[in-house]
This record gives structure tokens, C-alpha cells and sequence, in this order.
């Protein structure tokens, strides 16, 4: 597992996991599964007439951190089978952030560097930390993530 971070708070996780890159991508773009791995993400669901993960689908996540709870809304902007998983997220219509999944095949499966880019304004890193609990998004994420990616990794792994 490799981590890096950036000045801007962007976190990037990298993981090898011994399955294949589509098994992987068809898990991660169901957005609806993304509370089995994530510390964070408790689930959630597709609207605006969305049944999956298309360009441009929009998807409702609910988030859980201690006794903060909140939801966010999701719109998906890359969306390339076995390849990448994109989208945008946002919370009460302001920006918060941008989650990339990049797969790369590999002689045992795939490596999956799942990256998060903070898009958040001033106004929604003032409100972000009362509402979610977390003061440092960008240390927060990359514990969140290593996890995310182990959990991920065990799920695929299982077959």
C-alpha cells in the first residue's frame, strides 16, 4: 500500500489486489455497495431516474462519523470500465471534493489508487468540520481510504 499527499490536499492510496481490474471497478462503481468497505460512507442510492454508474448519473451517499451523520450529492464525471471511476460531490449545493479510482492490471489482479481531491470553499471548510466531525479532512481521508482499499481488497479477493 502507497500513500502520497499533496500541498493542495489531495491524498492519493495505492493498493495491489489479486483480482481482476473489472471485478474491482464493477464493486467500487456501485455506489450502492460503497458502505461494505468504507469507514465513513454508510451507503446510499442512486436518483434522477439513475439505475448505476453512467457519466453524468447522480447518486445520494450517507456518511456516518461518530455521532455526525450527513448525506451528499453525488454526480458521476468518468465512468471507463476496468479503467477509472469518478465523480463529484457536493453538500447543501456547495462543492466538497472529487473521488478518483484509477485501475491498472498487474501480473496478480490490478492496482487501484483511489485519489481524493478537496474542491471544498471557504465557506464549506468552515461548516465541514462542525458537520462531519473532522477538523483534518485530508489526514482523516487517508486513514479512511487505506482502509476503504484493505476492505476492498478482501472483498474482491474472496471471488
Amino acid at each position: 500500500m502507497s500513500a502520497a499527499a499533496e500541498a493542495d490536499g489531495t491524498v492519493s492510496v495505492s493498493r495491489d489486489v489479486a483480482a481482476p481490474a473489472d471485478r474491482v471497478w464493477a464493486m467500487v462503481a456501485d455506489l450502492t455497495r460503497m458502505g461494505e468497505w468504507s469507514p465513513e460512507t454508510t451507503g446510499g442510492s442512486w436518483r434522477r431516474g439513475a439505475t448505476g454508474p453512467a457519466v453524468g448519473a447522480h447518486f445520494r451517499g450517507w456518511n456516518t462519523n461518530g455521532h455526525h451523520r450527513w448525506f451528499t450529492s453525488t454526480v458521476v464525471t468518468r465512468c471507463e470500465a476496468g479503467s477509472c471511476f469518478e465523480f463529484a460531490v457536493s453538500a447543501g449545493g456547495l462543492p466538497i471534493a472529487r473521488w478518483t479510482y484509477d485501475f491498472e492490471p498487474t501480473g496478480a489482479g490490478c492496482r487501484v489508487t483511489e485519489t481524493f481531491t478537496d474542491t471544498r470553499g471557504r465557506i464549506a471548510r468552515t461548516l465541514g468540520g462542525p458537520v462531519s466531525g473532522v477538523s483534518d479532512r485530508p489526514t482523516h481521508n487517508r486513514r479512511g481510504m487505506e482502509q476503504t482499499l484493505a476492505n476492498l481488497a478482501a472483498a474482491a479477493e474472496e471471488g
